[in-house]
Parts: C-alpha cells; sequence; structure tokens
C-alpha cells in the first residue's frame, strides 16, 4: 500500500483526532483497486464548510462531511481520488446530540468521505444498503459500533 493521505487542519478546534488516525481510518476505506490513493482531508470550521455547501451544494448550511472525487484518471496524478471537507465543529456537536463517542463519529464521517470518493453513493436505498454495509463493516475492523443502530 502506498496511499497518501494529507490531512490539512484549519479548523481553530483543538479537540480534533490525530493525523495519524484520521489517516488510517482513510486507508481501511480504501476498496483494493485503490490502494495507491492520494486523498486530501481538510478539517474545517463552520465558516468554511458553509461557504463550500453553498457553492457546491446550493445549501444555505454547513454540513459534516463533503467529498470531492476527482472522476477519471489524470495523467499527472493518476492515483488522485479526490479531497474530502469535514466541519470539525458540526462532528463535535452531532456526536453530542446523538450521544456517539466522538471518535466513531469521526470515523464514520472519513470512511464515509472516502467510500464517496471511491464513487459509493447513497442517493437511492439500494445504492445507500450497500455504501452503509461497507462502513459497518469498516468500522467494525477498526473497533466501533454499527453507526446505525439506535441507541
Amino acid at each position: 500500500m502506498n496511499e497518501m493521505i494529507e490531512i490539512q487542519n484549519a479548523s481553530n478546534m483543538g479537540s480534533l483526532p490525530a493525523d495519524k488516525l484520521m489517516s488510517e481510518w482513510a486507508k481501511q476505506a480504501l476498496d483494493e483497486q485503490h490502494l495507491e490513493a492520494e486523498i486530501t482531508l481538510r478539517i474545517v470550521d463552520e465558516e468554511e464548510g458553509l461557504k463550500l455547501n453553498k457553492e457546491w451544494r446550493k445549501k444555505e448550511t454547513a454540513t459534516n462531511v463533503l467529498s470531492f472525487p476527482v472522476g477519471e484518471k489524470l495523467e499527472h496524478a493518476p492515483n488522485l481520488l479526490g479531497d474530502i471537507v469535514i466541519c470539525a465543529p458540526i462532528v463535535e456537536r452531532e456526536a453530542c446530540e446523538q450521544d456517539k463517542n466522538t471518535d466513531a463519529h469521526w470515523a464514520h464521517l472519513v470512511v464515509h468521505g472516502v467510500l464517496h470518493l471511491q464513487g459509493y453513493d447513497h442517493t437511492s436505498d439500494e445504492q445507500a444498503a450497500i455504501m452503509e454495509s461497507k462502513e459497518i463493516r469498516i468500522l467494525e475492523i477498526i473497533g466501533y459500533a454499527n453507526p446505525y443502530e439506535p441507541k
């Protein structure tokens, strides 16, 4: 495995998971054909999260995770999968509101974002079931419970 996960911390939050941990979560979510992947994982505050969500999804609020897949192989960067943006304050707030372990919620969103970069989606019930089962399996491997089971 020669994957490269670049972590960019543009957030003012001090209680983030370690870069090494986030990188390991991302690696666990890579399919076999993407073992040489290059991914940028950018951690942002709500202001940047809102700006990106507004620009790319036409939504007036920040969201927990955004994925920007490259979509096609680039000659000068053949292993580039894309970028993931995670809004730290929203992740922390959701974990608290949903009574979830904070690291488990972070891991779930990193895995979720990486799966999106690889073409997984949840726009239909069938696609959602496939994506969720992959998330559950990956999170179990890294030691976290099913995020879709009610507490």
